[in-house]
Protein backbone atom coordinates (compact mmCIF):
# COMPACT_ATOMS: atom_id res chain seq x y z
CA UNK A 1 0.00 0.00 0.00
CA UNK A 2 1.46 3.34 -1.06
CA UNK A 3 0.45 6.72 -2.42
CA UNK A 4 3.04 8.52 -4.53
CA UNK A 5 3.66 12.26 -4.87
CA UNK A 6 5.77 14.17 -7.39
CA UNK A 7 6.10 17.85 -8.30
CA UNK A 8 8.30 20.38 -10.04
CA UNK A 9 9.35 18.21 -12.97
CA UNK A 10 9.62 21.27 -15.23
CA UNK A 11 9.44 19.06 -18.32
CA UNK A 12 10.87 20.80 -21.36
CA UNK A 13 12.17 19.83 -24.79
CA UNK A 14 15.65 20.93 -23.72
CA UNK A 15 15.82 18.07 -21.16
CA UNK A 16 14.42 14.99 -22.95
CA UNK A 17 16.03 12.65 -20.42
CA UNK A 18 13.75 13.99 -17.67
CA UNK A 19 10.67 13.45 -19.83
CA UNK A 20 11.87 9.90 -20.37
CA UNK A 21 12.34 9.44 -16.62
CA UNK A 22 8.79 10.69 -16.02
CA UNK A 23 7.38 8.23 -18.56
CA UNK A 24 9.42 5.38 -17.08
CA UNK A 25 8.30 6.24 -13.56
CA UNK A 26 4.60 6.21 -14.47
CA UNK A 27 5.06 2.90 -16.30
CA UNK A 28 6.99 1.34 -13.39
CA UNK A 29 5.65 -1.43 -11.18
CA UNK A 30 5.80 0.99 -8.25
CA UNK A 31 3.46 3.49 -9.89
CA UNK A 32 1.18 0.82 -11.35
CA UNK A 33 0.73 -0.79 -7.95
CA UNK A 34 0.13 2.50 -6.12
CA UNK A 35 -3.19 3.41 -4.56
CA UNK A 36 -2.89 6.84 -6.21
CA UNK A 37 -0.38 9.21 -7.82
CA UNK A 38 -0.45 12.95 -7.14
CA UNK A 39 1.32 15.61 -9.23
CA UNK A 40 1.54 18.85 -7.23
CA UNK A 41 2.26 21.38 -9.95
CA UNK A 42 4.97 22.60 -12.30
CA UNK A 43 4.82 19.44 -14.35
CA UNK A 44 6.19 21.46 -17.27
CA UNK A 45 8.50 24.43 -17.63
CA UNK A 46 5.70 26.40 -19.28
CA UNK A 47 2.09 25.56 -20.17
CA UNK A 48 0.65 27.75 -22.91
CA UNK A 49 -2.82 26.21 -23.05
CA UNK A 50 -4.65 22.93 -23.48
CA UNK A 51 -4.65 23.47 -27.26
CA UNK A 52 -0.84 23.32 -27.49
CA UNK A 53 -0.05 21.12 -30.51
CA UNK A 54 3.54 20.34 -29.49
CA UNK A 55 4.68 16.76 -28.86
CA UNK A 56 5.41 17.16 -25.15
CA UNK A 57 1.80 17.60 -23.99
CA UNK A 58 0.81 14.56 -26.04
CA UNK A 59 3.54 12.47 -24.40
CA UNK A 60 2.42 13.60 -20.97
CA UNK A 61 -1.21 12.76 -21.73
CA UNK A 62 -0.32 9.29 -23.01
CA UNK A 63 1.74 8.53 -19.90
CA UNK A 64 -0.82 9.70 -17.34
CA UNK A 65 -3.78 8.17 -19.19
CA UNK A 66 -2.01 4.82 -19.42
CA UNK A 67 -1.55 4.83 -15.64
CA UNK A 68 -5.15 5.88 -15.06
CA UNK A 69 -6.46 3.18 -17.39
CA UNK A 70 -4.37 0.68 -15.45
CA UNK A 71 -6.59 1.52 -12.48
CA UNK A 72 -4.44 4.02 -10.57
CA UNK A 73 -6.14 7.37 -9.86
CA UNK A 74 -3.99 10.33 -10.92
CA UNK A 75 -4.55 13.74 -9.31
CA UNK A 76 -3.12 17.09 -10.39
CA UNK A 77 -2.77 20.50 -8.72
CA UNK A 78 -1.55 23.27 -11.01
CA UNK A 79 1.59 25.20 -10.14
CA UNK A 80 2.95 28.58 -11.15
CA UNK A 81 4.28 27.19 -14.45
CA UNK A 82 1.16 25.30 -15.54
CA UNK A 83 -1.75 27.24 -14.03
CA UNK A 84 -3.29 27.56 -17.53
CA UNK A 85 -3.80 23.80 -17.62
CA UNK A 86 -7.53 23.12 -17.63
CA UNK A 87 -10.26 20.54 -17.73
CA UNK A 88 -9.88 19.81 -21.45
CA UNK A 89 -6.35 18.51 -20.99
CA UNK A 90 -7.23 16.78 -17.72
CA UNK A 91 -9.87 14.71 -19.50
CA UNK A 92 -7.48 13.94 -22.33
CA UNK A 93 -4.78 12.91 -19.84
CA UNK A 94 -7.07 10.88 -17.62
CA UNK A 95 -6.39 12.72 -14.38
CA UNK A 96 -8.48 14.69 -11.90
CA UNK A 97 -7.80 18.35 -11.22
CA UNK A 98 -7.76 19.37 -7.57
CA UNK A 99 -7.97 22.83 -6.06
CA UNK A 100 -4.76 24.10 -4.51
CA UNK A 101 -5.24 23.54 -0.80
CA UNK A 102 -7.27 20.34 -1.05
CA UNK A 103 -7.38 18.07 1.99
CA UNK A 104 -7.31 14.34 1.25
CA UNK A 105 -7.29 11.58 3.82
CA UNK A 106 -4.21 9.42 3.31
CA UNK A 107 -4.59 6.12 5.15
CA UNK A 108 -6.69 7.76 7.83
CA UNK A 109 -4.67 10.96 8.21
CA UNK A 110 -6.09 14.21 6.76
CA UNK A 111 -3.35 15.83 4.67
CA UNK A 112 -3.27 19.27 3.10
CA UNK A 113 -2.02 19.22 -0.51
CA UNK A 114 -0.63 22.35 -2.17
CA UNK A 115 1.76 23.45 -4.86
CA UNK A 116 3.33 25.69 -2.23
CA UNK A 117 3.86 29.06 -3.87
CA UNK A 118 1.13 30.83 -1.88
CA UNK A 119 3.10 30.02 1.28
CA UNK A 120 6.05 32.15 0.10
CA UNK A 121 4.45 35.32 1.43
CA UNK A 122 7.75 37.14 1.97
CA UNK A 123 8.17 37.37 -1.81
CA UNK A 124 5.74 40.26 -2.19
CA UNK A 125 6.57 40.93 -5.85
CA UNK A 126 5.83 37.33 -6.80
CA UNK A 127 2.55 37.26 -4.86
CA UNK A 128 1.41 40.45 -6.60
CA UNK A 129 2.05 38.94 -10.04
CA UNK A 130 0.47 35.63 -9.02
CA UNK A 131 -2.74 37.34 -8.00
CA UNK A 132 -2.91 39.20 -11.32
CA UNK A 133 -2.31 36.22 -13.63
CA UNK A 134 -4.78 33.91 -11.89
CA UNK A 135 -7.80 36.07 -12.73
CA UNK A 136 -10.24 34.68 -15.34
CA UNK A 137 -9.86 37.89 -17.36
CA UNK A 138 -6.08 37.62 -17.60
CA UNK A 139 -6.17 33.94 -18.50
CA UNK A 140 -8.81 34.53 -21.16
CA UNK A 141 -6.71 37.31 -22.68
CA UNK A 142 -3.63 35.09 -22.89
CA UNK A 143 -5.50 32.09 -24.27
CA UNK A 144 -7.00 34.27 -27.01
CA UNK A 145 -3.51 34.83 -28.41
CA UNK A 146 -2.04 32.62 -31.14
CA UNK A 147 0.10 29.66 -30.10
CA UNK A 148 3.23 31.35 -31.45
CA UNK A 149 2.46 34.51 -29.49
CA UNK A 150 1.87 32.48 -26.35
CA UNK A 151 5.17 30.63 -26.81
CA UNK A 152 6.98 33.95 -27.10
CA UNK A 153 5.16 35.26 -24.04
CA UNK A 154 6.06 32.13 -22.05
CA UNK A 155 9.73 32.45 -23.02
CA UNK A 156 9.80 36.04 -21.78
CA UNK A 157 8.00 35.06 -18.57
CA UNK A 158 10.60 32.35 -17.90
CA UNK A 159 13.42 34.83 -18.46
CA UNK A 160 11.79 37.36 -16.13
CA UNK A 161 11.27 34.66 -13.49
CA UNK A 162 14.91 33.60 -13.71
CA UNK A 163 16.03 37.21 -13.31
CA UNK A 164 13.75 37.68 -10.31
CA UNK A 165 15.02 34.49 -8.70
CA UNK A 166 18.63 35.47 -9.29
CA UNK A 167 18.18 38.89 -7.73
CA UNK A 168 16.11 37.82 -4.71
CA UNK A 169 17.33 36.67 -1.34
CA UNK A 170 17.04 32.92 -0.80
CA UNK A 171 15.00 33.43 2.35
CA UNK A 172 12.13 35.32 0.73
CA UNK A 173 11.61 32.54 -1.82
CA UNK A 174 11.07 29.92 0.85
CA UNK A 175 7.81 29.43 2.71
CA UNK A 176 6.89 31.69 5.60
CA UNK A 177 6.55 29.75 8.85
CA UNK A 178 3.56 31.79 10.01
CA UNK A 179 1.82 31.29 6.66
CA UNK A 180 2.38 27.54 6.96
CA UNK A 181 1.00 27.40 10.48
CA UNK A 182 -2.02 29.59 9.67
CA UNK A 183 -2.83 27.58 6.54
CA UNK A 184 -2.59 24.24 8.35
CA UNK A 185 -4.59 25.55 11.27
CA UNK A 186 -7.40 26.75 9.00
CA UNK A 187 -7.44 23.41 7.19
CA UNK A 188 -7.54 21.54 10.49
CA UNK A 189 -4.56 19.31 9.68
CA UNK A 190 -1.19 18.41 11.13
CA UNK A 191 0.37 17.29 7.84
CA UNK A 192 1.09 19.32 4.70
CA UNK A 193 2.66 18.13 1.44
CA UNK A 194 3.83 20.68 -1.12
CA UNK A 195 6.42 21.45 -3.77
CA UNK A 196 7.55 24.70 -5.44
CA UNK A 197 10.59 25.59 -3.33
CA UNK A 198 12.84 22.76 -4.62
CA UNK A 199 14.03 22.12 -1.06
CA UNK A 200 13.11 18.49 -0.39
CA UNK A 201 12.82 17.72 3.30
CA UNK A 202 10.54 16.45 6.03
CA UNK A 203 10.02 19.17 8.65
CA UNK A 204 8.46 18.34 12.00
CA UNK A 205 7.40 21.10 14.36
CA UNK A 206 4.94 22.02 17.08
CA UNK A 207 1.54 23.32 15.99
CA UNK A 208 -0.71 24.33 18.86
CA UNK A 209 0.70 21.59 21.07
CA UNK A 210 0.60 18.88 18.43
CA UNK A 211 3.45 17.44 16.37
CA UNK A 212 2.97 18.66 12.79
CA UNK A 213 4.69 17.60 9.60
CA UNK A 214 5.52 19.59 6.44
CA UNK A 215 6.89 17.51 3.59
CA UNK A 216 8.55 19.33 0.69
CA UNK A 217 8.89 17.52 -2.64
CA UNK A 218 12.07 17.76 -4.68
CA UNK A 219 12.44 19.02 -8.24
CA UNK A 220 13.37 17.02 -11.34
CA UNK A 221 16.08 19.22 -12.87
CA UNK A 222 19.00 16.82 -12.43
CA UNK A 223 17.15 13.67 -11.32
CA UNK A 224 13.71 12.66 -10.14
CA UNK A 225 12.16 12.98 -6.70
CA UNK A 226 9.24 11.01 -5.27
CA UNK A 227 7.44 10.88 -1.95
CA UNK A 228 6.04 7.52 -0.90
CA UNK A 229 3.27 7.66 1.72
CA UNK A 230 2.25 4.42 3.41
CA UNK A 231 0.14 3.60 6.48
CA UNK A 232 3.44 3.36 8.39
CA UNK A 233 4.90 6.72 7.39
CA UNK A 234 6.64 8.62 4.61
CA UNK A 235 9.76 8.13 2.51
CA UNK A 236 11.20 10.93 0.38
CA UNK A 237 13.80 9.78 -2.12
CA UNK A 238 15.46 10.57 -5.43
CA UNK A 239 15.09 8.80 -8.76
CA UNK A 240 18.22 8.24 -10.77
CA UNK A 241 18.43 8.57 -14.54
CA UNK A 242 18.99 5.16 -16.10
Amino acid sequence: MAILFIADLHLDDSRPEITGLFESFLASDEARSADAVYILGDLVEAWIGDDDDAELPSRIARATRALSEHGVPVYFIVGNRDFLLGQDFAERAGFSLLEDGTVHELYGRPTLLMHGDVLCTDDVAYQTIRKQVRTPEWKAQILAMSLDARRAFAAKARADSKAHTGSSMETIMDVNADAVADTMRKAGVTRLIHGHTHRPAVHRFDLDGQTAERIVLGDWYEHGSVLRVTPEGVELRGLALS
